[in-house]
């Protein structure tokens, strides 16, 4: 099994894997708080965030699996090599038991409310059922041949697919609103400091290990980050320069903006 090289390597390699635990998890709060103030999810789009619940728990069961399962490591071991270290960090597996639990929190908060004319698109339902559909049926293969490695890449995939997708229904409404309201800004930066934190863990790991097995062994973690900071870069663009708003519009008038948009399409 392998081991660290330098300790002070290993020793920023916690400290960074905890950072970004707390920045990612800490990425959430901003938007359930401005949820509560406001008494609205107005703003918020709905496809995200069950785009999101099926990203988060994608992304637990693999961190969970590979974390915890001897089986699944041998498997790894097999695959990579027996000197290569586990690519899933415990600060990983509190990430996501995290984000799961705070998401269906927010998804809780659309149910009580006020949220306008806002549903989950079709689309959304849809794109869902496909992919837990499909991810059944990769258990039920998995089963037959043991190959679990292979059905927790496969959840590991998930995750990757749906934070390329996840984003571009909020960066959609905020385009077609010309506004940023209802989409906390403090939730982007701190998603942003999480991801740039998370990168920097991976690199100290390859350093001390002379390898790049670590970003390709997890290439969805890898993936992952990158995607965050595109499309984080995209929503500070929208927020600070395309739509900088200068006050706080009432929920009403933001529900007339929308309707004019819905009538505009007619149109």
């Amino acid at each position: 099994m392998a081991s660290w090289n330098s300790l002070p390597l290993e020793i920023a390699y916690l400290v960074l894997g905890w950072v970004a635990f707390m920045a990612w998890s800490f990425s959430f709060y901003p938007q359930v708080i401005l949820n509560y103030r406001r008494k609205s999810v107005v703003g918020l789009n709905f496809d995200f965030l069950v785009l999101n619940m099926t990203k988060h728990s994608s992304y637990l069961i693999y961190n969970a699996a590979l974390f915890f399962s001897p089986v699944i490591q041998s498997q790894y071991r097999d695959k990579y090599g027996y000197k290569e270290m586990i690519p899933v960090a415990a600060n990983d597996v509190a990430f996501s038991i995290h984000a799961v639990l705070l998401t269906a929190t927010t998804l809780y908060q659309v149910l009580i409310y006020e949220r306008g004319r806002q549903n989950v698109s079709n689309t959304c339902i849809a794109l869902t059922s496909i992919v837990w559909i499909s991810a059944i049926i990769c258990t039920c293969i998995a089963w037959a041949d043991h190959k679990w490695l292979w059905l927790v890449n496969v959840f590991n995939t998930i995750q990757v697919i749906m934070t390329a997708i996840k984003y571009i229904p909020q960066a959609f409404m905020n385009f077609r609103r010309k506004s940023t309201k209802g989409w906390s800004i403090g939730n982007i930066l701190l998603d942003l400091s999480g991801a740039l934190t998370n990168f920097a863990q991976m690199t100290v790991q390859s350093i001390d290990q002379s390898t790049f097995v670590n970003f390709y062994g997890n290439i969805g973690k890898t993936l992952l980050s990158l995607e965050v900071v595109f499309f984080d870069l995209l929503f500070i663009f929208q927020h600070y320069l395309l739509y900088p708003s200068k006050e706080e519009l009432p929920i009403s008038e933001l529900e007339k903006a929308e309707h004019r948009d819905d009538r505009d399409d007619v149109l």
